[in-house]
């Protein structure tokens, strides 16, 4: 049996334009993991509270896309293998989460943002930004990330109608592991991020979120 070919950069860089494909154009596919709303009924929803919960899911599916990106990006440079795999593992969770929003997308009859390949792009960038400055600060980019992300999933929470158990059921199980995806950063040795750096990933996620409800 002839060894296993190692990935040349250009095979790299080829298999990270499909996933960016596959991730911001082409539709979700299956999760590994059940819905957690599947044994929920669906809710009725006058057209405003429709309009309204979509356009939070349309944040949650880009906000996923974006960690897509962010994790790939973080994980193409990540110095020590036990961080690398630690990305690629948190990718992987954040993938069913990409797969629920567009289910719950579907159900609402509305659709992902259309600018989710520009969040892509610009994710990926800033994912490699992240990793080249030290595994330390690479998962302390993903502690300061899934804080945020959990701040957000709450705020949405609280902005759902009061039946839309669906949706709820969904963003309550992210919350949660997008908590624990910190947690396990931390104790992985995240490094915490330097005082302006926060503050700017808050301001380009508000950017992020007032384009996807609406676009």
């Amino acid at each position: 049996m002839s060894p296993m070919r190692q990935l040349s950069l250009l095979d790299r860089l080829i298999a990270d334009i499909d996933h960016a494909l596959l991730t911001s154009a082409a539709p979700a596919g299956l999760p590994a993991r059940a819905n957690p709303a599947a044994d929920c009924v669906s809710a009725e929803l006058d057209e405003d509270q429709r309009r309204h919960v979509a356009g939070l899911m349309r944040i949650n599916h880009a906000g996923e896309v974006c960690a897509q990106a962010l994790y790939l990006g973080q994980a193409r440079v990540a110095r020590d293998a036990p961080t690398r795999e630690h990305l690629l593992q948190a990718a992987q969770e954040e993938a069913d989460h990409l797969a629920w929003c567009a289910q719950r997308l579907r159900e609402l009859n509305d659709r992902p943002s259309l600018l989710n390949p520009l969040w892509y792009a610009g994710s990926y960038a800033i994912g490699v930004a992240a990793g080249l400055a030290g595994d330390g600060y690479n998962l302390g980019f993903v502690v300061e990330t899934e804080r945020q992300v959990e701040s957000h999933l709450q705020d949405h929470l609280d902005q759902l109608p009061a039946g839309d158990e669906r949706s709820r059921r969904i963003l309550q199980l992210m919350k949660e592991e997008e908590a624990e995806h910190a947690e396990q950063a931390q104790q992985a040795g995240a490094r915490a991020l330097p005082s302006p750096i926060p503050a700017v990933m808050r301001a380009i996620s508000s950017l992020m979120k007032h384009g996807a409800y609406r676009i």
